[in-house]
């Protein structure tokens, strides 16, 4: 089930990354990473950018069904986290999206209740 849900958002031209580091060339473009990891009923996702950046961030389920939009706004360059409460959600694994300019990148997270 998770394959599927991987390509699904695959064909949606999003790249799932298993690493917390996206390079072109030796200049690292975007960084992100959620904590806990299985989390029970919170995870910080933590991200970086490296330029000012327009940042949409969202959450899918194991389908590839929207559950929430956490960013859609412009950022500057820096470091953010943002808070995800899946308490109304039941257990299982969710996918988030984060798109900051041309860089789009899904991450898995693990909901144990």
């Amino acid at each position: 089930m998770i394959d599927l849900a991987a390509k699904e958002l695959k064909n949606l031209g999003y790249k799932i990354e298993e690493d917390n580091e996206q390079f072109i060339g030796e200049k690292q473009v975007f960084e992100s990473l959620n904590h806990p990891n299985p989390f029970n009923p919170i995870t910080v996702i933590n991200y970086t950018l490296p330029s000012n950046e327009k940042v949409v961030i969202k959450v899918y389920d194991i389908l590839g069904r929207e559950i929430a939009e956490l960013v859609n706004k412009i950022k500057s360059a820096g470091t953010y986290s943002v808070d995800f409460n899946a308490s109304h959600l039941s257990s299982g694994v969710y996918f988030y999206s984060i798109t900051a300019g041309n860089f789009r990148q899904v991450k898995k997270m693990v909901l144990a209740k």
